[in-house]
């Protein structure tokens, strides 16, 4: 399957590339459109102001920028009639039509465009043309896939490395703020299909298939108190017109990885109105290798080695719909569906050595057969109301069901065996995970202020049968062990209410407010008849302001309180024994998190675009990995503790410039000194060191709508509180090429090509053990795309502006 879409993809690009030689070689008709910008108040000139030439009201032909004297041109056009869209950051956009079918006038002299100054206060700016790749608003930050061409060719996993705030590391998983504890939604709502793994959803979402990337770093009262750092908003479409548009995106990625495709679909008839998005991936590991070392100290010093390789194979799909009615102008309905599913099978292998200074303790090879497979679906039903009076008074009630299954399978076998009296075992862990949410939300603008309140209750059902086997050597039968085994149930039940108000005068935006939070946990095992209850009640300020300043540029400060409630991988006790000697479990005991957070923040943006971050973030009873070594069984048990305090002040640097009309520039970077302490067996432990991302992106745009561009991303080591890791330098290259008046694009990439492999390090330490895992993972890698898009759009849909947004669990990836 790999090979037969290689080719495609390759014959495809081939044929494509001959017709764009053809399309290039055609004679050029000489037609010019010039002029030149100036600010209508000051009458200065303006330069890098974006002017879009376009052939109807969603097609650009082309795109130019204002020069130093405020002049623009576009040359070797063919004689039409045209409307030229003039784009400015802080500037109303201004819309002139060009009527080139004179055919005695080759050059159409617009002479001086005047544009006024637009004042902008909490909503968001939106233009129909080329628009700056990041924008700050009072309480987050946007990244405009659509405007970085590279969004053709990477998913929205790779995509993440470029987004303010966020960073990936070498597992790729997503951290915000150096914090891997957030919330991710979907068009501002909870979706399924990012709640149970979404490293293996938006590692198959193409990137073209979204608009944008918010994140929410101070989030106002409106959201649950959840997610430590902040929350990261996709958004998958635009506002809808009349008429219908989508794309679809075909990618093969190897030697890791492999064939995909994804896309989206929006369309309005009259009243009723849908979008949809979906893809499918199949991501394949092959065999890479691992050394995992324990020094032991205390009366009896051991030295634990481990030598092993491992491979795996996944699968996975996605879909989510929406649906919208406009009954009339006062009253519509919406509703959400989304489901998603994955797979894998995977095979590991370990030789361990444990030895001391006599000679060998112990020895064996484990052989760890593995699969698993997962699903989720949630739907949701939104109606909203709006006043007479006043348009922007709204009343929305909604409902929501959401449900996902994790179902894990070991079957591991020990041979060569050295006083090692462990039989052949199985493990089996089974999740099921539900929750309902009731929310009404109320807005009420008075003048220049703006209230919202809101009412909510979930309710969470999380299930657990996990079970451990055994092979009795007698019969060859496998038996189960009842003293690790256990059927578990969680209920948390959360009751909130908020009150936010939202201020704007002149240039400055304000928004206040809190929320209040009961959660109810009751946990059950059912198999050994115990239980644990535990009962918290929550007060979360936030407040955000922002101030516009002179020469479009605003200063943002903002402060939050959240918290930190434990998923069910965490509160889970199943004891993972796939490798014998490092167990890992979860703890039902675990209590939330607590986390002040403050932010300032500052932009400007003119030709050259610059964002600064300045933080500071101070946490309490943090949930933390928690390692231990046994000297009587030699295994190190890692579970999961309220063992500790951070403070993590930090600062962050976005840059965007365009060097030049066709070459750009964009640097995102962040810097941050984490200190951290908790207890463990009575022994106070501390952890500090500097953390850093920097991210470098430059492109080019050639004749004939070809580009290229290149990336240099380095990852610092990361700061847990047992431990650290590596560094990661890592380069990527782009060429893609723009066919078919915008609509067809091919892309291809290469990531890493000067080293075939990376050698990820990690250490852990403890009270009388230091240990170290060593891996070597696949790093080169090729990348081919194909994407399309396709449609026609007249009028906006109307959606609902307000709905379910279930941000206060934690993604336990």
């Amino acid at each position: 399957m790999k090979l037969i879409l290689l080719n495609l993809l390759l014959l495809a690009g081939a044929f494509l590339f001959s017709g764009s030689v053809a399309v290039a070689q055609s004679p050029v008709t000489g037609y010019e459109i010039a002029g030149y910008i100036a600010d209508s108040a000051s009458q200065k000139k303006l330069d890098f102001i974006t002017v879009n030439l376009m052939a109807d009201k969603n097609t650009v032909v082309k795109v130019d920028y204002s020069k130093a004297d405020g002049s623009f041109s576009f040359s070797g056009i063919k004689p039409a009639k045209y409307t030229v869209a003039i784009v400015g950051v802080g500037y109303r956009t201004k819309i002139l039509v060009a009527d080139l079918t004179d055919s005695t006038q080759k050059v159409l002299e617009l002479g001086q465009v005047k544009i006024s100054t637009l004042a902008v206060g909490l909503k968001e700016v939106t233009v129909t043309a080329t628009k700056p790749v990041v924008t700050q608003e009072v309480d987050r930050i946007s990244y405009d896939m659509q405007a970085d061409p590279e969004s053709k060719v990477f998913s929205v996993l790779e995509m993440m490395r470029k987004v303010p705030l966020l960073s990936l590391d070498s597992d790729d998983n997503i951290a915000l703020k150096g914090n891997t504890d957030f919330k991710i939604l979907i068009n501002g709502k909870p979706s399924s299909m990012v709640e149970r793994s979404y490293k293996e959803i938006l590692r198959s979402m193409p990137a073209s298939s979204i608009v944008r990337i918010e994140v929410i770093t101070t989030p106002p009262a409106k959201y649950d108190a959840e997610g430590l750092a902040g929350i990261i908003n996709i958004i998958t479409n635009k506002k809808i017109d009349n008429g219908y548009n989508g794309s679809i995106n075909v990618n093969e990625r190897f030697p890791v990885g492999g064939p995909g495709a994804g896309g989206s679909f929006s369309a309005k008839l009259g009243k009723l109105g849908m979008s949809a998005f979906g893809g499918a991936s199949i991501y394949n590991t092959p065999l890479i290798s691992n050394i995992n070392t324990r020094n032991t100290t205390g009366t009896e010093p051991t030295l634990l080695t481990q030598n092993g390789s491992n491979r795996s194979d996944s699968r996975g799909a996605y879909l989510g719909y929406e649906l919208t009615y406009e009954i009339d102008t006062l009253n519509l309905l919406s509703g959400q569906f989304n489901i998603n599913g994955n797979s894998y099978d995977g095979l590991a292998n370990q030789k361990s050595i444990l030895t001391s200074v006599n000679g060998v303790l112990q020895n064996y090879l484990l052989s760890n057969n593995n699969h698993g497979n997962g699903n989720g679906w949630d739907g949701a039903l939104n109606y909203q109301r709006t006043s007479r009076a006043d348009k922007n008074r709204l009343l929305t009630f909604s409902y929501r069901y959401f449900t996902y299954n994790n179902n894990q399978r070991n079957n591991l076998s020990i041979t060569q065996r050295l006083n090692y009296d462990m039989p052949d075992y199985r493990q089996i862990n089974d999740q099921h995970f539900a929750e309902q949410t009731f929310q009404v939300d109320y807005v009420y603008p008075v003048k220049k202020i703006t209230i919202e309140a809101g009412l909510k209750a979930i309710m969470r059902d999380n299930q657990s049968d996990f079970q451990n086997w055994s092979e009795n050597d007698e019969t060859g039968e496998y038996e189960i062990q009842p003293g690790l085994s256990n059927k578990f149930k969680n209920t948390q039940n959360v009751f909130g209410a908020y009150n936010t108000y939202q201020y704007n005068f002149k240039n400055w935006s304000i928004k206040a407010g809190a929320r209040i939070e009961e959660t109810v946990i009751r946990a059950n095992f059912i198999s050994t008849d115990s239980k644990v209850t535990r009962d918290y009640f929550n007060v979360i300020p936030s407040v955000s302001v922002n101030r516009k300043l002179k020469g479009n540029s605003a200063i943002n400060l903002g402060y939050t309180q959240r918290i930190q409630r434990p998923g069910i991988y965490q509160l889970n006790p199943f004891v993972d024994k796939s490798n014998p000697n490092f167990e890992r479990t979860g703890n039902p005991d675990l209590r939330p998190a607590n986390v002040n957070d403050l932010q300032l923040a500052y932009n400007w943006s003119k030709k050259l675009s610059v964002n600064v971050g300045l933080g500071f973030t101070f946490f309490k009873d943090l949930i933390f990995p928690v390692s231990v070594y046994d000297s009587t069984t030699n295994i190190t048990r890692t579970s999961f503790g309220n063992t500790g305090t951070a403070k993590l002040p930090q600062a962050n640097l976005n840059i965007n410039y365009p060097i030049t009309k066709r070459w750009n520039f964009s640097m995102n970077t962040r810097a941050a000194y984490g200190m951290v302490e908790g207890v463990v067996n009575n022994i106070l432990i501390k952890n500090k060191g500097l953390m850093y991302q920097l991210s470098f992106s430059t492109g080019y745009r050639l004749e004939h709508d070809w580009r290229v561009n290149a990336n240099l991303n380095a990852n610092g080591p990361s700061l847990q509180f047992q431990g650290t890791s590596n560094t990661m330098l890592s380069t990527s290259f782009s060429v893609s090429k723009d066919l078919l008046k915008d609509k067809l694009s091919f892309s291809a990439s290469i990531s890493n090509p000067f080293n075939k492999f990376r050698k990820d390090h990690r250490e852990v330490f403890g009270p009388d053990f230091t240990q170290y895992t060593d891996r070597r993972d696949y790093f080169r890698s090729g990348n081919l795309s194909l994407n399309y898009k396709f449609g026609k759009l007249k009028d906006a849909i109307k959606k609902n502006k307000r709905g379910i947004r279930n941000d206060d669990v934690q993604n336990g990836n």
